[in-house]
């Protein structure tokens, strides 16, 4: 049966990431670094995201991406509302942080930082083929993504199995252009 709510959707898909084994992870991360090359421009500035356990990628990823970028800006969370962002300096740099995740420690950059953003890699438990992102629901990337320019690439990294037919979708959702998958690479989506 497919789920019909982002509820139902987030359950399944959550479910199925902590069953994904240290081994597929490391697999999928191997092949998201050989991937990262048609995402990112050589010297540009990238807006990416530390994944978490059970999320695909490593700071492996961040730090391939760290190699062809100039800068790499991660987001730190705070009170409800756009996320902030700090300048990634290794993994050395990185400090337990809330829901799990880890953060940079650093100079927090004003929100102007991300008009110069080409890239923004964004974490998503979901995407389907019309660029619609499954988020874990707290709304933070839904509040920032209305704030990058219209020449940011806005790509979603997701195992293969999470890029869908169709995902629920509210009119606050701002549409992916690009998935990345570890099987299937850079897939361009179709928007509405």
């Amino acid at each position: 049966m497919t789920p019909q709510t982002k509820a139902q959707w987030r359950q399944i898909t959550l479910a199925a990431r902590d069953a994904v084994s240290e081994h597929t992870r490391n697999t999928e991360t191997a092949a998201l670094i050989t991937h990262i090359r048609s995402v990112i421009v050589d010297g540009s500035v990238v807006c990416a995201y530390v994944p978490t356990r059970t999320e695909p990628g490593s700071t492996d990823l961040l730090d391939a991406v760290a190699e062809i970028a100039q800068r790499v800006l991660l987001p730190i969370t705070g009170e409800p509302g756009p996320l902030s962002w700090v300048e990634y300096s290794g993994a050395d740099g990185l400090r337990p942080a809330k829901y799990g995740i880890r953060e940079p420690v650093g100079p927090v950059l004003p929100p102007e930082a991300l008009s110069d953003v080409e890239c923004m890699l964004v974490p998503a438990l979901a995407v389907d083929l019309r660029g619609t992102r499954l988020g874990r629901g707290a709304g933070f990337y839904d509040r920032t993504l209305g704030s990058v320019g219209p020449q940011t690439r806005l790509v979603a990294i997701v195992r293969d199995s999470e890029l869908v037919e169709a995902l629920p979708a509210d009119d606050h959702d701002i549409p992916m252009g690009w998935a990345l998958t570890p099987r299937g690479g850079l897939t361009q989506l179709k928007g509405d």
